[in-house]
C-alpha cells in the first residue's frame, strides 16, 4: 500500500490579496477601485461573508476575517440611509481589519467608499458577476488554495482519459512506463514529485511543479522535454486521480490476483483510490497492460465488471452441473482463414 510521509502533507496558512487578484481578475472580471496599498493584506479564511447585518448595526457576529461579498441587497440599503448615516454604516465596516471588500453586479461604490478603503488600506473591487456566481467562482478558488495537498514520488499519465499514477521503487522503471505510454498517444502530466490537491470529498487532482514541469528523466539517457519532443498533444497540467498502480519485481511464492474481484484500495488525504500491484517479468508488456488497466476502469465505471460476469457464468455452468467443454462457436462457417 501508498504510505504517505505526514511531513509531505501541507496547507497553506494563508495568501495575500496580491496573488488572489493576479490569479483572479481575468476569470471573474475582477477591478481593482481603491489604490494598491492593500493588495498585502492577507486572507486566512476560505469562507466568505456578506456584511448586511454589520452596515445595520449588528457587529457581535461579525465574520470580518473572510472576504467580504457586498451584492444589490447591501448597495440598496446604503442608498436608502442618509449621507451621515451611510457613511457611518460604511465606516464601521471599514474600522475592522477585513481582508477586501467585492462589489457584485456592477454596482458603483458611493464615494465615501472608496475614500474609505484608501484611508484603511483595504482593497475595494467590482465585477460585473451576480453575486450568486461570484460566490461559487471565488469559493471554489479559495477552497482550492487552502485544500490539503501531499506530494509523491511517480509517473503520472493521463491514459483513455483515466488518471493512473504509477509508483514503486527507485530504478523500477517508472519513467521509462510513462514515455513509451507518452509515445503511444497518450498524455503526461507529471513525472518524478506529483503535487495531490483534494478537491471535495472524494476527489484528487494531480500536478507537477512548477520547476519539473513535464521534463521527465531517463536512466541513462538524461532530461527530455516531452512538451518539446512530443508536442503540446502528449502533456496534460493537471487530471483526476483515478488509480494508483505499483511496479515491484516479481516475487516468487508472493500471491497476485488473479480473478479481479477483490477491489483494493489505498487511502490519500482520506480519498480511497483504487490501488493495483503489478509484478514485473522479462516479457511482460507494462504498457499495453497499463492501457488495459484504464480500458477496465472505465468499464466499471459505466457498469459493467468483466470478473463478475465471468464469475456468475461459471457459477451457472457448475449449477447446471455442466462440466464437458464446448466449443466457443457452434457451427464454423466456409471461412478457413
Amino acid at each position: 500500500m501508498i504510505k504517505i510521509d505526514k511531513k509531505s502533507i501541507t496547507k497553506k496558512e494563508f495568501i495575500d490579496i496580491r496573488f488572489f487578484y493576479d490569479n483572479v481578475k481575468n476569470r471573474f472580471n475582477l477591478n481593482l477601485l481603491s489604490d494598491e496599498s492593500g493588495l498585502s493584506r492577507k486572507i486566512f479564511d476560505q469562507n466568505l461573508h456578506r456584511p448586511g447585518l454589520a452596515l445595520a448595526g449588528f457587529v457581535e457576529l461579525f465574520s470580518y476575517t473572510r472576504v467580504q461579498i457586498m451584492g444589490n441587497t447591501e448597495m440598496r440599503y446604503l442608498t436608502h440611509l442618509s449621507e451621515s448615516e451611510r457613511s457611518q454604516s460604511i465606516r464601521r465596516l471599514f474600522e475592522f481589519q477585513i481582508p477586501c471588500i467585492i462589489l457584485t453586479d456592477n454596482n458603483s461604490p458611493f464615494k465615501e467608499m472608496i475614500d474609505l478603503a484608501n484611508e484603511f488600506n483595504i482593497p475595494l473591487f467590482s465585477t460585473s458577476l451576480s453575486t450568486t456566481k461570484l460566490t461559487y467562482l471565488i469559493g471554489d478558488f479559495l477552497d482550492d488554495q487552502f485544500a490539503p495537498r501531499a506530494s509523491i514520488h511517480g509517473s503520472f499519465v493521463d491514459v483513455y482519459g483515466v488518471g493512473i499514477l504509477f509508483v514503486g521503487k527507485s530504478g523500477i522503471g517508472k519513467s521509462e512506463v510513462a514515455l513509451d505510454l507518452v509515445e503511444r498517444g497518450h498524455r503526461l502530466v507529471a513525472d518524478d514529485i506529483i503535487i495531490l490537491t483534494k478537491k471535495g470529498a472524494n476527489i484528487l487532482m494531480g500536478s507537477g511543479t512548477e520547476l519539473v514541469k513535464h521534463f521527465m528523466e531517463i536512466r541513462g539517457l538524461g532530461f527530455l522535454n516531452i512538451e518539446k519532443m512530443f508536442g503540446i498533444r502528449a502533456i496534460r497540467y493537471q487530471k483526476r486521480l483515478e488509480v494508483i498502480v505499483e511496479l515491484e519485481h516479481w516475487v516468487e511464492g508472493h500471491e497476485y490476483t488473479r480473478t479481479g474481484l477483490d477491489d483494493t484500495n489505498t487511502s490519500i488525504l482520506d480519498v480511497d483510490i483504487p490501488y493495483i500491484k503489478l509484478p514485473i517479468l522479462p516479457g511482460k508488456n507494462i504498457t499495453v497492460i497499463s492501457e488495459v488497466i484504464a480500458l477496465q476502469y472505465l468499464l466499471k465505471h459505466y457498469g459493467y465488471d468483466s470478473a463478475k460476469i465471468f464469475t456468475t457464468s461459471i457459477a451457472s455452468k457448475i449449477r447446471e452441473k455442466t462440466t464437458k467443454l464446448e466449443r466457443g462457436v457452434n457451427y464454423f462457417e466456409h471461412d478457413f482463414e
